[in-house]
């Protein structure tokens, strides 16, 4: 479980407060969606919770971890040992194939099996093309590749989708989240598109830097379901 009490974070030596006393719990396995206008402090609550970055009050609980005890070292081993990221902009090494992006992920975990999740994501036969050579919904699917490759305990995504058409887009959050029923990893995503909050478990919604609502979807709908 993921638990944040009283997390506070700002900017500018404290002249712009961002978070202002979050407290939250976020089960094992359960994919959660943060959500809000821009500036409402969801993607700096994903930075705090998932180590990227240090909060300046509160507690930040990952299982038995306290990240706010940690140091720039730790928090690094941390990441690498516990997490995965996928971000609106893909971050793939335009000189290496897919095989190869994949494999920088698996190489943090010690996988030997990675190609297995290149399969699951539909590109074992672009294993050898280059990022120039791919579309962007198949570029966002390395991604995701290459993030599960680590085999995290927690998947963070920030906009995942926000640069793709519609299609690709329903496509890549299919996969994502079949991804996450099969192996059970816990999921946080932050958006600002509320049709994709009806496929969590739990919703967050954040306004100028507090929580104004937490609710929990009684169904869940799929990626072809949602309005978009």
């Amino acid at each position: 479980m993921i638990i944040a009490e009283n997390v506070k974070k700002s900017y500018k030596n404290g002249a712009v407060e961002v978070l202002k006393g979050i407290s939250l719990k976020i089960s094992d396995g359960a994919f959660a969606i943060i959500t809000g206008a821009s500036g409402s402090g969801k993607s700096t609550l994903m930075s705090v919770l998932s180590g990227l970055e240090q909060c300046d009050g509160g507690k930040i609980l990952f299982g038995e971890e306290n990240l706010t005890e940690m140091n720039e070292k730790q928090l690094t081993g941390f990441r690498r040992r516990e997490v995965g990221f996928i971000f609106q902009q893909y971050y793939l090494l335009p000189h290496l194939s897919v095989d190869k992006n994949v494999r920088l992920g698996a190489d943090l975990a010690g996988n030997k099996n990675y190609r297995e999740i290149i399969e699951k994501v539909g590109l074992i036969e672009k294993l050898n093309c280059k990022p120039s050579e791919l579309s962007g919904g198949e570029q966002q699917r390395v991604c995701i590749a290459r993030a599960l490759a680590k085999n995290p305990r927690v998947l963070f995504l920030d906009e995942p989708t926000g640069a793709l058409d519609e299609a690709t887009g329903r496509n890549v959050l299919g996969y994502i989240a079949d991804l996450q029923k099969e192996r059970g990893f816990t999921m946080i995503m932050v958006t600002h598109n509320l049709n994709v909050a009806e496929m969590a478990d739990a919703v967050i919604k954040m306004n100028s830097g507090i929580i104004a609502e937490t609710y929990k979807n009684a169904v869940k709908k799929t990626a072809f379901e949602i309005g978009w």
